[in-house]
This record gives structure tokens, C-alpha cells and sequence, in this order.
């Protein structure tokens, strides 16, 4: 991923201030840089307030990767919405999938880069938080299958399991995607193709799966 140079944001409200703070260090950390090597310091200092004032906002920097989190989330979240719109069949899901990731990423890529680096970071709080919140989408995403018709009569355990195997395929591809440049549409286009075979292939074998009862 490439490093992004971010520029300080006037604050036009005092309210503004925490949210600028989550907006500054999430752009701020896409690129070559770990949350673990952000400082509060160079933080606000990005954002034009003392360094005394991130206090009133949080606590420490656990809280602030903690907000982070939650933040990243939302696109993830937006993406879940987006297929709910139509699961009636595998094709259309696979293809809602795709288009919505691929949407997203262009929208929130500091988010995106933020997950896809920190889930496996130096950060235990961070680490944990995503972990936490990859399993909440998963029960998103499971509760939503079971709404299609030919997994109407999966149990829980399996629902979770190809939940599990999209999700993965999911954020497997978003990092594919973070990396190509939103100029390079033949190589994004390129992305979206194999991300499609990859969940296709993934639900070609669910009408020959035979759930425990």
C-alpha cells in the first residue's frame, strides 16, 4: 500500500474535534505505518490541537484504536446492507458482494487498509477488537444466508462455517483490491473477476452439503 500524506483539518466546531482525530489517524495509517507506531503526539499535531486535548476526546490510544475499530467496521457493515437487497439467488449474491466491496474501498480505503493491516498487528487491543468484530459480521452474514432458499434448512454450525469462508474471501480480496490503483480499471476489473470465482467456487459445493441435524 502506498504511504498518503494527510493534511491538518480545521476544526470548525468543538464537537468536530474526535471525530477529525479518528478521520486523521485513520488516513494517517494508510500506508507503511502501524498503530502501534502512531504517537499521540504526531497525531495531534496532524490535527492542529495541543497534545493535552486528545484527552478530552479519550483516555488513551487504546480507546482511540478501539474508536478506530468501530469506525473501519461500518463500511464492512454497509456492505452486508447493500446484499441483503437481494439474496434470492447464489449469482446475485456473489455479484452483490463484489460490487458493494468494491464501492466501499473506493469510499473508505483508509478503513479498509486499517483492517486489513491490524487484524494481524502489533496492537493486542486493536487485534482483539477486530477479531471480535470480523465474528459479529459473521453472524450478520450467517443470519442473512439463511434466508436463502437452498440454506433454509442448514443448522447454525454450518451457516457459520460458509459465513466464515465468504468473509474470509471477502477480506482476502479487499486486500487484492487496496493495492491497485482506482486508475488501473483493468486490473481492477481483473480483481472483481477472480474475487467472483473465488465466492462461486465457495457455494458451488452448498447444494451437495449435507448438514447435521
Amino acid at each position: 500500500m502506498s504511504t498518503r500524506t494527510s493534511k491538518p483539518r480545521r476544526l470548525s466546531r468543538r464537537g468536530d474535534t474526535r471525530q477529525i482525530l479518528v478521520d486523521t489517524a485513520l488516513t494517517m495509517l494508510d500506508g507503511d505505518k502501524s498503530f502501534d507506531g502512531l504517537s499521540l503526539r504526531e497525531l495531534t499535531r496532524e490535527v492542529g490541537i495541543v497534545p493535552t486535548g486528545f484527552y478530552r476526546h479519550f483516555p488513551d490510544m487504546d480507546a482511540l484504536g478501539l474508536a478506530l475499530v468501530d469506525e473501519a467496521f461500518r463500511s464492512l457493515r454497509k456492505i452486508l446492507e447493500d446484499v441483503r437487497q437481494d439474496t434470492r439467488s447464489a449469482d446475485r449474491l456473489v455479484a452483490s458482494v463484489v460490487k458493494s466491496l468494491v464501492r466501499h474501498i473506493r469510499a473508505h480505503r483508509a478503513g479498509f487498509a486499517f483492517i486489513a493491516s491490524e487484524r494481524f498487528g502489533g496492537s493486542a487491543v486493536v487485534r482483539n477488537a477486530i477479531r471480535r468484530e470480523l465474528r459479529l459480521v459473521q453472524t450478520e452474514l450467517a443470519v442473512d444466508l439463511a434466508r436463502l432458499p437452498y440454506l433454509k434448512e442448514w443448522n447454525t454450525t454450518d451457516l457459520h462455517m460458509i459465513a466464515s469462508l465468504i468473509l474470509n474471501a471477502m477480506v482476502a480480496s479487499a486486500i487484492d483490491i487496496l493495492d491497485v490503483s482506482a486508475r488501473d480499471r483493468e486490473g481492477e476489473t481483473a480483481l472483481m473477476k477472480r474475487a467472483e470465482q473465488h465466492l462461486r467456487l465457495i457455494l458451488l459445493g452448498v447444494p451437495h452439503w449435507q448438514s447435521e441435524r
